[in-house]
């Protein structure tokens, strides 16, 4: 399976030269591809060739970038960041080094270059001091910061759990339920407190609950607060809640997997989240960089080593050197981990922190620009502008219609928009009610993108209606 090292440039070149030619033309390529599934299944499967085709392997790779969905400026779905190029270099940089971060040992380079990314995002926050590593992203950070909170309130890696709860908002993001699940806390052990008229979490209701629970004698384990809902950019009160998670003894984890780098841009939105005792982030949503890279801060390494020290023999470090003795995997879940500091190391070099704080605040920028322009249209609905850079809007079509009937009238306009692919909204409930929803981290939209949403949309509902 040797390649020559002229071959690799080859391969290389033609790889690279098919990336610059997509973000040649990112604008004006259709978001969603206009193919069927089982057109795509006999384009890209089939038999895997017992033969190698060499560089001819390489033409198939047209028909995977023609069909991919394109992250252009007009891409406003979920919460996933735009793919920053100079970070995409860096990944093929990272793939043909293939260090295996477990250890300074292993891979001294990448050790040095993580920890010092993890350092840099603690900083921008608000968290200096704060400790940390990098992940998949914010459902393993969250799990992983969940798993501290565990071991240090009801301690479970020698014995097994031997009960607590978790207290959320119910507007909670779906990996905290997968999360308590998998920690063998159980879902019926999370206690979903309700929110109020803005999505946030009810401090006061949070109180009763722990208060009723402590006097049942059960144990609060966690808080978790959101710094971000995914449907509509709420962020909880940290320093309330805070106060209630210190004075009932439980662990403060902040999901900010969302909004917690808004805090590089605009700190005055989130509070101090600093108050947590772990908190997840994902550059790869709010630092533009390509899937996949999340991060896990926490204040006390201590309380990380004995949720996730278990080394084996076979991977003792022998020297107590600070620098050269540290390894990942006593601090953190993973042993085998990807070189994913590398494209967020040369990216912040590359532009400067400036450069993603004031990408940020173009972000929310816009979301502003398309509330206030939904606002000043009369066939549309604003649901909900929250802190971050969601908006939950939606079409009203005829005053007349049935809550269900309107609904299904803006079900039908999102499919309708999406699948013209010149915009891509994904969706929300709030209230009740089913929203558009547009979530601005994308750092190549533009306020004619902006604007294009809300024609769309117009241009959607007026035939659905008819």
């Amino acid at each position: 399976m040797n390649v020559s090292t002229a071959e690799f440039r080859r391969v290389a070149a033609r790889i690279a030269d098919l990336a610059a030619d997509y973000l040649d033309d990112l604008g004006q390529r259709p978001i969603v591809p206009a193919i069927s599934g089982a057109e795509l299944d006999r384009l890209l499967s089939g038999k895997c060739p017992e033969d190698g085709l060499g560089e001819r392997a390489l033409e198939a790779l047209e028909g995977v970038v023609q069909h991919s969905r394109a992250q252009n400026g007009r891409f406003l779905g979920y919460v996933l960041g735009s793919g920053e190029p100079v970070a995409a270099a860096a990944d093929l940089l990272a793939s043909a080094l293939n260090q295996n971060v477990t250890a300074w040992r292993s891979a001294p380079a990448a050790i040095t270059v993580e920890r010092a990314v993890v350092s840099w995002l603690a900083q921008a926050i608000g968290c200096e001091g704060f400790r940390g590593s990098l992940m998949g992203g914010g459902s393993m950070a969250n799990l992983a910061g969940l798993a501290m909170a565990r071991e240090a309130k009801a301690a479970a890696n020698a014995s097994g759990y031997r009960g607590g709860l978790v207290y959320a908002s119910e507007e909670v993001h779906m990996s905290i339920p997968k999360a308590v699940a998998l920690l063998g806390i159980g879902r019926d052990h999370l206690r979903l407190v309700p929110a109020d008229s803005r999505q946030r979490m009810r401090v006061d209701l949070l109180d009763r609950a722990i208060s009723e629970d402590r006097a049942a004698g059960l144990v609060p384990i966690a808080v978790v607060a959101s710094a971000g809902t995914v449907a509509t950019g709420a962020v909880d009160p940290l320093a309330e809640i805070s106060e209630v998670a210190r004075r009932h003894g439980a662990w403060l984890h902040v999901d900010g997997a969302y909004g917690a780098l808004a805090a590089i841009a605009a700190p005055e939105r989130l509070g101090s989240l600093a108050l947590a005792d772990s908190l997840s982030l994902d550059p790869h949503k709010w630092l533009y960089q390509p899937v996949d890279v999340g991060c896990l801060l926490y204040r006390d390494a201590e309380a990380a080593r004995r949720a996730f020290s278990a080394t084996g023999d076979y991977v003792r470090t022998t020297t107590s050197d600070p620098v050269e003795g540290f390894a990942f995997f006593e601090e953190s879940p993973e042993l085998s981990r990807r070189f994913r500091a590398l494209k967020l190391w040369l990216s912040l070099r590359y532009h400067g922190l400036s450069a993603f704080r004031e990408a940020i605040r173009a972000d929310l920028r816009h979301a502003d620009a398309l509330a206030e322009r939904v606002a000043s249209e009369p066939k549309l609905e604003l649901l909900t502008r929250g802190e971050l850079s969601a908006v939950c809007f939606r079409y009203l079509g005829d005053p007349e219609l049935p809550q269900g009937d309107r609904d299904a009238v803006n079900e039908s306009l999102l499919a309708a928009v999406d699948r013209a692919g010149r915009v891509y909204l994904s969706n929300a409930r709030v209230g009740g009610r089913f929203a558009l929803r547009a979530c601005f981290t994308n750092h190549r939209t533009s306020d004619r993108d902006v604007d294009a949403v809300v024609d769309e949309v117009l241009r959607a509902g007026a035939a659905v209606s008819r």
